[in-house]
């Protein structure tokens, strides 16, 4: 038999601002430009900011008209409902600049037919090419392509093939094996290297050497020059050719030294400098003007523009603050290039600020500094601390640093073992087991031993 009962619980809901404000603090500087862009086509109410005018006056507000609206709430400040970036008069604008590429596809079509590929090849050339990822190879089978164009199979291979010795060699590979095939006939290295990539391709790769010796016949010398001619070929060819754009990383947060002080300045110069529309105020205060319907409208448009202006402006106090308790925490590093790194967690900055670690996480994913020094990732100076031999408390950036140095003076004829490399960690004053040695290998993108080995 159906009953009614009633039940009394605890839940957390984020009202919309707080969503907005979320959403917006994890922007870098880039995303963030695009982001106002876009507020800007789909809000009316907020407007672009002319700097050789000044902001409007609006007079058309009666003190003594009865209104709903809670003005006070609203509109109480002009900083508001206006967004103006920073500038740095003493700050000289550098403008990046991006290095022109021809387009891939047009650059390889014309090197095609330089070769002499023409009609119906070109047709095959052009589909190839359409399916070719930014490392260079072919995503889609052969054969697709063949049923997709009503041909055969061995038309398409035979333009793949072309399209292979084009430079750079090897774009259009269905896999590695065949990427470095191409290279190596498109090259003068015919012999030993070809064999090796052509016929032990596996033992190769996961470094069976002595397999390989005893396969071919050659001598330890004969197969180091081959694995110093096999070291040199490009495992991605699409990689920083024609087939992508530089990539560039555009700081979030300038750091300078000044005086012995540090000076912060977030990177938004860039940013559009937007207001809310007077006109949108007038629509909601004109009562003999506008209808209900359409203040309504304009009040909803209004509010959505000051919360977007608001999460604007809360997204750079809080990097800000971040920052600064950052440099506060890391002083010695920032002091001196490459200096010593504390153990600093989210959960640390988080009771700096008196903010939730979820927030600081938002701040410091995908956002940038730039230092007197080089720049830095704000993720980059977070890390876990552990305590030395001597008792000190380091942070594990450090021990990665340390086991990267032991890895790269090791014998590679005969290279360590992630147990020695515990060991020798420990040797140095690191007690750390040999799990947390793979780990960090696993982090520091280091092989295993095997494969690390060299003749």
């Amino acid at each position: 038999m159906p009953y009614l009962a009633q039940t009394q619980k605890l839940a957390q809901h984020l009202s919309p601002q707080q969503i907005l404000q979320s959403s917006i603090l994890q922007l870098n500087s880039l995303m963030i430009e695009a982001r106002i862009l876009q507020e800007l086509e789909l809000n009316p109410a907020l407007e672009l900011t002319d700097e050789e005018l000044a902001p409007p006056e609006d007079d058309t507000l009666d003190d003594n008209q009865e209104e709903e609206i809670d003005w006070d709430e609203l509109l109480n400040a002009p900083e508001d409902f206006n967004v103006n970036r920073y500038r740095d008069n003493s700050r000289e604008e550098i403008e990046v600049q991006l290095a022109a590429a021809e387009e891939f596809v047009e650059e390889f079509i014309r090197k095609l037919r330089d070769l002499g590929l023409a009609g119906r090849d070109i047709d095959i050339a052009f589909e190839i090419i359409g399916n070719i990822n930014n490392e260079g190879y072919l995503t889609v089978e052969p054969l697709l392509i063949a049923d997709r164009l009503q041909i055969s199979e061995e038309k398409v291979e035979t333009v793949r093939e072309q399209i292979m010795q084009v430079n750079p060699p090897g774009v259009g590979a269905l896999d590695l094996q065949e990427c470095l095939l191409a290279q190596l006939r498109a090259g003068e290295e015919n012999g030993l290297a070809t064999k090796i990539v052509e016929q032990h391709f596996d033992d190769f790769a996961n470094r069976r050497f002595s397999k390989v010796i005893q396969a071919l016949g050659c001598t330890e010398e004969e197969l180091q020059a081959a694995i110093e001619v096999i070291s040199h070929l490009n495992p991605k060819p699409g990689m920083g050719g024609a087939t992508t754009m530089g990539e560039y990383i555009v700081p979030d947060i300038l750091l300078d030294e000044v005086n012995g002080e540090w000076v912060i300045t977030l990177n938004d110069t860039s940013l559009p400098e937007i207001h809310i529309s007077p006109v949108y105020v007038n629509m909601i205060t004109g009562r003999d003007k506008y209808d209900t319907e359409t203040r309504q409208f304009a009040r909803k448009k209004v509010e959505a523009a000051k919360w977007f202006i608001q999460a604007v402006q809360q997204r750079r106090h809080t990097i800000m603050r971040v920052v600064e308790a950052i440099i506060r925490r890391q002083e010695k590093f920032f002091r001196q290039e490459g200096g010593p790194l504390k153990p600093m967690v989210l959960r640390d900055i988080a009771e700096d600020v008196s903010m939730d670690i979820s927030t600081i996480s938002r701040v410091t994913n995908g956002k940038y500094v730039q230092t007197p020094h080089r720049i830095y990732e704000l993720k980059y100076f977070f890390s876990e601390g552990m305590t030395t031999n001597a008792g000190e408390e380091v942070s594990t950036r450090l021990i990665k640093d340390e086991l990267q140095k032991i890895v790269n003076g090791e014998d590679k004829q005969k290279p360590f073992n992630d147990e020695t490399l515990a060991a020798k960690l420990k040797e140095r004053g690191y007690p750390v087991a040999r799990r947390t040695v793979a780990k960090y290998r696993e982090q520091l993108t280091l092989p295993v031993a095997r494969l690390r080995r060299e003749l």
